[in-house]
């Protein structure tokens, strides 16, 4: 016995000094990457521009970012406002001399290509040179890269030039050989996003507004991409149509590319415009090594505050994080800095497809009294529908990027009838006793009665007379002209700017420049909120996260996939919902 206690009091001890190690090699793994992330910019350097990963709005709080540790990789990806900010110094950096856009993947929204872009073409004011390269050109990467002097590609590459495309994956199928039937409550004709679970092919309704916005996408996109390339907007259509661009060569006889190189031969391009010698290396630095730009606004002394609000991700009631949004969490900002007499004016970003109608009333509730005190601008990033425009409605005035996706003002709610899957399939049964008649409202191994779906509908319909009254009184419009335009139908930034749904079109330096002068004030400084969370919060949160990742990735393969997508669609099953009908991927 005394040998059982020797070795469990051994085995306790080493479990001991082994995480007293792991903690201090973590802390000095901190310590040593938070120290200054400057980096020393060498005369005569490029910028080099390679996006390999989702834009977040804003750079994670994480200072073990670039490395690797217990298997775990970092998150190496650089926020819109950081990527905005370098760009920005970098015009005026007289140690850089140009930008050389590296293939990139742009896998976020198009908006955000959009302001990445738009800074772009600021950046060439200055009369910098800005060089493209790439073996493959996606249609979201070749839009940013239209802008630059000279684009050119691999003579083996590909060249992706055939329009848009938006395809929706249907459920019911699966539901169906499951025995699970989804019982939708909604209002709003075009409030599609229950449909995967409910048909096998669009409606006809929800068929019109994918054609409709996606019209719109491709119309903005073409007109960029013209102006930029000197091509008729008419002549890109129909190369796209007729498939006229297959081959790289194909790309540079209707002027979209300007050259096919080898990455040896850019590599010259490059140096004879930097004037370095053939056998000399080119000095660059990678936009997230580069130092973050000292704004002009953080120079002045004046005790003078706008505010910059992110609301990035689901909206769902609670404590949110960096990828989504906590009623709790946006609430408490707004109201700090409704509270904070420093604060003269606040910008909401707001980059949301919805979610949870309660938590998006909430933050409602928080911008309209925002809005009585101090003027509340609103700045849209890749989406702001649904729950993210229930959430923007309130404010003095709303900016969106004309490939914004907004609008989507309708309710929905699924309720799973899970009956043939427990006794057709399982042989499981249910009995029991209750109370009150609608005590067990919400049982999911039986479907609803008609008195029980009414009561839902009720509700649903609720939500929907809160949600267009309140846009409505927002947007100064009729409520009948609202539910008008609104049915859950999904408009692009260009669009609302038609319909009174957003006011300007424009970025959020923008929205910042129309609230300093809705505030009266010319000197401020900016600071943005919710304060992002400590680096061991964000390092816990990190690791939890990644090996459950790893973990269900490795049991799955190539399922992992369909697993996210079911999650999501459980997700839908549990509360009201102001959420747009599903994540617009446009290929």
């Amino acid at each position: 016995m005394k040998q059982f206690f020797k070795f469990v009091l051994a085995t306790f001890v080493g479990i001991i000094l082994s995480a007293i190690i792991i903690i201090l090699v973590i802390m000095g793994m901190i310590a040593a990457a938070s120290g200054d992330k400057s980096v020393q910019v060498d005369a005569n350097s490029i910028l080099h521009i390679s996006i390999k990963y989702p834009i977040a709005e804003r750079t994670a709080n994480n200072p073990l970012a670039n490395l690797s540790f217990l298997g775990l990789d970092g998150d190496k990806s650089i926020g819109l406002k950081d990527i905005l900010a370098n760009i920005k110094k970098a015009k005026t950096d007289d140690n850089i001399k140009g930008i050389f856009l590296d293939e990139s993947y742009m896998l976020s929204g198009q908006a955000t290509t959009e302001e990445i872009r738009n800074a772009l073409i600021d950046f060439k004011k200055s009369g910098k040179f800005i060089v493209a390269y790439a073996e493959v050109y996606t249609k979201g990467f070749y839009y940013l890269a239209s802008v630059a002097d000279k684009v050119y590609i691999n003579p083996r590459g590909i060249f992706e030039f055939d329009g848009f495309s938006s395809q929706i994956t249907f459920l019911k199928g699966a539901m169906d050989k499951l025995g699970i039937e989804a019982q939708v409550i909604k209002v709003g004709t075009f409030k599609s996003a229950v449909e995967p679970l409910v048909l096998t092919k669009m409606s006809d309704a929800n068929r019109l507004q994918v054609t409709s916005y996606l019209g719109s996408l491709y119309d903005h996109f073409l007109t960029g991409i013209g102006k930029s390339r000197g091509v008729n907007k008419d002549s890109l259509f129909n190369y796209a149509n007729e498939m006229r661009i297959q081959q790289p060569e194909d790309a540079l006889k209707y002027k979209l590319v300007d050259g096919l190189k080898y990455k040896d031969e850019l590599i010259d391009e490059l140096k004879h415009r930097l004037n370095v010698k053939a056998k000399d290396d080119i000095n660059s630095v990678e936009i997230s090594d580069y130092a973050k730009s000292d704004d002009d606004n953080d120079k002045e002394v004046s005790s003078n505050r706008i505010a910059v609000v992110y609301a990035s991700g689901d909206i769902a009631s609670g404590d949110g994080d960096d990828n989504s949004i906590g009623s709790e969490t946006i609430s408490k900002a707004l109201r700090k800095v409704r509270l904070d007499k420093k604060v003269k004016a606040v910008v909401l970003r707001v980059n949301s497809p919805g979610g949870s109608s309660l938590a998006s009333d909430v933050i409602w509730r928080e911008v309209m009294l925002t809005h009585k005190v101090k003027p509340i601008i609103v700045s849209m990033g890749d989406y702001a529908a649904s729950g993210g425009y229930y959430i923007s409605c309130a404010a003095d005035s709303i900016f969106a990027q004309p490939n914004t996706i907004t609008g989507s003002i309708g309710i929905f709610a699924v309720l799973p009838n899970m009956q043939k899957l427990f006794n057709d399939k399982l042989g499981v049964t249910f009995d029991g006793v209750k109370t009150g008649q609608y005590a067990d409202l919400g049982n999911t191994s039986r479907p609803l009665t008609l008195a029980e779906r009414a009561i839902l509908q009720n509700e649903i319909n609720r939500g929907y007379d809160d949600f267009t009254k309140a846009v409505a009184n927002g947007r100064h419009k009729t409520q009948a002209y609202i539910n008008s335009i609104g049915q859950g139908r999904v408009w692009t930034g260009a669009q609302a700017i038609q319909n009174g749904l957003v006011d300007r079109l424009g970025n959020i330096d923008d929205a910042i420049a129309s609230a300093a002068k809705k505030a009266k004030i010319k000197d401020y400084k900016l600071i943005a909120y919710p304060e992002q969370k400590s680096v061991l919060n964000k390092l816990s949160e990190s690791v939890s996260v990644q090996m459950k990742t790893k973990i269900l990735k490795s049991e799955l393969g190539e399922n992992y996939g369909v697993y996210e997508q079911i999650k999501n669609v459980t997700a839908m099953m549990r509360t009201p919902l102001a959420r747009m009908e599903y994540d617009v991927v446009v290929k």
